[in-house]
């Protein structure tokens, strides 16, 4: 990849961190953190590193917010917008259209799976989800089916914060400060098939089928269960992740999205995949969807469509639920005034040329197993209880006890990774994510450009401070 060099940007940290205290309020932050100790200030990006108004230089394990899938300091990106936004800055596409949109839906709809030939753009993953949300409850009316409303996604899963994505999303302490949220939004067990048996998955020892093919029959049979205990006449959708983030990184069972997709047709329930994560080259193909083999009605995106170069987000429909559309004075009134931007549709379809130019895809598919070595060597250590994920997205579950798999209770969580992971693993030169939405875990999601040399210092740097974390417990 091409990279900018250049010395690190010199800033005035102190007057920054001032002027952060007085006016910035961080996303999903503690602002108490900020007014007694300040912030991080990221000022510059170049390949897999980013660099601190100190000039301290960091391992970007977490691809910015799993979005910098192509690297960071791409000028051949910076150039592309700045020509885009000197042809044509901005325009809607309320009735209207321009280039950049029509040419990006069209690459969208060749790398989508089947027949997701539609593409509705918005600006990020949440409002994506919440425009699959309100389009499935449309799509249900225009069959003249209108008790078709409620949504089922899983537990500890994370869809985004507009209120009717905020009703999909499966995190308890995560609504409860804005409820009451959306109604209509029912949870089923996740697939961390690490937790199966507290879940109350039992295998059976006869059974022809290995025991995560099992889990995956009985992990999707939950779904089912779900949707006949509300009534199927009143569910509209199921959302799931290809591979659930939040939670740690719950890879599909073999078989689960086969036999989920039978489910929701036997019961005429659409099936959303949110790929706002794993699409684009996250899991080691364009889409997840199409590397575990299963079709969805919608796919949600955003994210690495751009390598967050300029926000974007899309959802992609398949031509039933776009057909009741196609006629009459049928109309979707639902958009955002940035949705499909110029700008970013521009920067998204470079970035995908540079997908094919340098094969990132390929390469997150051919390196992805000794990236899963490199951190597996990992569980000799007594405090890591499970490493899994797929591709570059990976989630190590942190354990108090790795022969019971007990794990922390809250006040040790919180020690754990607020008082010392997170600062102890940026400290070390890992931006990653140390996390405890559901047992405690550390998430990596580098950017697709890396290979076994980063995946050793990466392992290098988790073995020092998980050792060091452990002592401290």
């Amino acid at each position: 990849m091409t990279i900018e060099q250049t010395a690190p940007v010199a800033v005035d940290d102190a007057a920054l961190q001032q002027k952060a205290k007085d006016h910035l309020w961080m996303h999903f932050a503690r602002q108490s953190v900020l007014e007694e100790h300040g912030a991080p200030i990221i000022v510059k990006g170049a390949g897999h590193h980013i660099w601190d108004s100190h000039g301290r230089r960091y391992f970007d394990g977490l691809s910015g917010l799993f979005v910098v899938n192509a690297g960071h300091g791409r000028r051949r990106l910076a150039e592309t917008a700045a020509r885009q936004a000197e042809e044509l800055a901005f325009f809607p596409i309320w009735s209207y259209a321009h280039p950049a949109a029509i040419e990006l839906a069209d690459r969208l709809a060749d790398e989508a799976p089947g027949d997701l030939n539609r593409v509705f753009f918005s600006t990020g993953g949440g409002e994506a989800v919440e425009t699959a949300f309100k389009l499935a409850k449309y799509y249900w009316k225009l069959q003249g089916r209108p008790t078709k409303h409620k949504v089922i996604s899983r537990a500890v899963a994370y869809h985004g914060t507009p209120q009717g994505a905020l009703a999909i999303t499966g995190i308890p302490a995560m609504k409860e400060m804005f409820e009451p949220v959306t109604p209509g939004g029912f949870r089923v067990p996740n697939t961390n098939f690490y937790r199966a048996g507290e879940m109350g998955f039992r295998a059976d020892p006869d059974s022809p089928l290995s025991e995560q093919e099992q889990f995956g029959i009985w992990a999707a049979d939950r779904i089912e269960q779900a949707i006949e205990f509300e009534g199927p006449e009143t569910v509209a959708a199921v959302f799931l992740e290809p591979v659930q983030n939040s939670g740690g990184c719950f890879p599909p069972p073999p078989g689960y999205f086969q036999r989920v997709r039978e489910i929701c047709d036997r019961h005429d329930v659409l099936l959303v995949a949110d790929e706002v994560i794993t699409g684009f080259g996250r899991i080691g193909a364009m889409f997840a969807s199409s590397f575990f083999g299963f079709q969805p009605d919608m796919i949600t995106c955003a994210k690495g469509m751009t390598s967050g170069y300029s926000p974007i987000g899309a959802t992609i429909v398949s031509d039933r639920i776009y057909e009741p559309f196609r006629h009459g004075t049928t109309a979707f009134y639902h958009g955002y005034t940035f949705g499909g931007h110029p700008v970013s549709a521009a920067v998204a379809l470079e970035n995908l040329g540079i997908f094919d130019e340098e094969r990132l895809v390929e390469n997150v598919r051919e390196n992805s197993p000794l990236f899963r070595a490199a951190l597996e060597r990992l569980t000799d250590l007594p405090i890591v209880g499970d490493v899994r994920g797929e591709g570059y997205f990976f989630g190590i579950e942190l354990v108090k006890d790795k022969a019971t798999k007990e794990t922390f209770d809250d006040d040790e969580s919180e020690r754990l990774l607020r008082g010392f992971l997170s600062k102890a693993l940026f400290d070390a030169g890992l931006y990653c994510r140390a996390d405890d939405r559901g047992d405690p875990v550390v998430q990596l999601a580098p950017p697709l450009t890396i290979g076994p040399a980063e995946f050793d210092e990466i392992e290098g740097i988790l073995r020092g401070v998980l050792t060091e974390a452990w002592s401290r417990l």
